[in-house]
């Protein structure tokens, strides 16, 4: 047993990435349970309001919401100030996370898995999606990132999402004239900070050794 926070999480998620960003960034560690969706622990399922990842466990609560998972953490410890962008509020940041998790999202799903849906027409998906992704480029004239030079809350509760949807079809999206977002994205993804919180981890069960997050650094 640990005597962590437990954090239930499933590697790809963008959910789940996301809260692993901020964890990580703000260095306040957790159990990670590595949650497989088709397959989910009971242990989770009894934790989870919603059963969807990430969902974190603490003494005093049960928080089943990824941008408040960032929230408590970076409010716990905010090394890199990413609740204080360069530019804009946090109101702001707040706003266009909104607008990723609610229409981008849905078009991003009813893009990537169309089949699941009958009136779906993926081309009209992605161009509707790609509405939301050619704001974010014009916001990127402005600086590296979305709020200024540097990294905010809102780019890394944001890129885990344009990465799924640029994956859907790789070869399309690098042929948009998103010059910035490309950039952007692919800053992020060869990043050491993106690199750090996606290790392959094996399924959690009842009775495993808990697994740290973000792992203790060795000398």
């Amino acid at each position: 047993m640990s005597d962590l926070p437990v954090l239930y999480s499933f590697r790809r998620c963008p959910y789940a990435i996301r809260a692993r960003l901020a964890i990580s960034s703000s260095g306040r560690p957790v159990e990670l349970r590595e949650i497989v969706l088709r397959d989910k622990a009971p242990e989770f399922l009894e934790t989870s309001p919603s059963a969807t990842v990430p969902c974190l466990k603490t003494d005093e609560e049960i928080i089943d919401e990824s941008w408040e998972i960032m929230l408590w953490a970076l409010q716990f410890s905010d090394p890199e100030n990413w609740l204080q962008p360069e530019h804009g509020t946090m109101a702001e940041m707040r706003e266009l996370v909104l607008q990723c998790d609610g229409p981008f999202k849905s078009h991003l799903d009813r893009y990537k898995y169309d089949v699941r849906y009958d009136d779906a027409d993926r081309e009209e998906e992605r161009s509707l999606a790609a509405v939301f992704l050619a704001d974010l480029d014009t916001r990127l004239k402005q600086g590296q990132w979305l709020f200024g030079r540097s990294a905010s809350l809102a780019d890394y509760a944001v890129l885990p999402f344009v990465r799924q949807f640029a994956n859907a079809d790789r070869t399309w999206f690098d042929a948009q004239d998103w010059q910035r977002l490309r950039t952007w994205l692919e800053t992020f993804e060869s990043s050491d900070v993106f690199q750090s919180v996606m290790p392959k981890w094996t399924k959690w069960a009842s009775g495993d050794t808990p697994v740290r997050f973000p792992a203790e650094k060795t000398s």
